[in-house]
């Protein structure tokens, strides 16, 4: 069986699932593509709230495709490269998104699978679910925007630690470190991760899209600038009319309806 992006519907959730079975899910170019072409098509569509990303057959992603690695070391560099491009436009638009993506983990995520999780907004974990950035175990370094984001969610020392060491770290290590939302026993992952994403699906989109917008920028700007953007986007969602029916509503005290 090919490996291929499978995209399905769960009511207002798109759940993306990652399907290489003879790879244990690893990821490749095509998957990269697949998986910017479905959160293009998603974002048009106002049925669509929220996304998960999760893996096939109990196992998340193993990450890059080791022979595929080996056999591009007798390419020119461009090869690499541009494979590399690939996933990481495919993380920008994870990163960029403007509807909340969750991250579903069974199994294993290594290396670029472990990358591929931190970019989501939010992780659930099962229990014995496995975490590790395996690129040193082979004498690589990250990629998929692995060291971006350990660095701007852990200590210098940890992410060192974690990318360096290459060790395998638990779901309930991660949860205590702060990168991991939510356990879920083995099995159940994805049943609570649309639990999740249907919390997020009963509220206002617009707000939950300026809310993502100023924690991808918050890191880069100044406080003064971003009580600027701050202010924007409140004047912004309190004119929008899903404001109207939020503070109606928690008044009436009643569940608001968003557009």
């Amino acid at each position: 069986m090919p490996a291929e992006l499978q995209s399905t519907s769960q009511g207002q959730t798109l759940v993306l699932t990652l399907r290489n079975p003879e790879r244990r899910n690893a990821i490749d170019p095509a998957m990269y593509a697949a998986g910017i072409e479905a959160l293009g098509v998603a974002e048009r569509s106002a049925d669509i709230r929220s996304v998960i990303i999760t893996g096939a057959d109990g196992m998340f992603c193993a990450g890059g495709n080791l022979e595929r690695l080996l056999a591009n070391r007798q390419q020119h560099p461009e090869v690499q490269a541009q494979s590399i491009e690939g996933l990481h436009n495919w993380i920008e638009t994870i990163r960029t998104y403007p509807k909340p993506v969750i991250a579903a983990v069974e199994g294993a995520a290594a290396g670029a699978g472990f990358s591929l999780a931190l970019a989501c907004d939010m992780i659930v974990a099962a229990r014995n679910a496995v975490f590790v950035m395996a690129y040193s175990n082979v004498a690589l370094s990250p990629d998929g925007g692995g060291s971006w984001s350990l660095v701007h969610a852990l200590s210098r020392q940890m992410a060192a630690e974690i990318l360096m060491c290459g060790d395998r770290l638990g779901a309930e290590r991660l949860h205590a470190l702060g990168l991991v939302n939510r356990i879920a026993e083995p099995g159940d992952a994805l049943d609570t991760a649309l639990a999740l994403a249907e919390q997020l699906n009963a509220r206002a989109p617009n707000a939950l899209a300026s809310i993502k917008e100023l924690i991808n920028d918050a890191p880069h700007a100044s406080l003064t600038q971003h009580l600027d953007q701050e202010r924007d986007h409140f004047v912004k969602n309190l004119h929008h009319s899903n404001a109207g029916a939020g503070i109606s509503a928690f008044l009436d005290k009643r569940t608001p309806r968003y557009e």
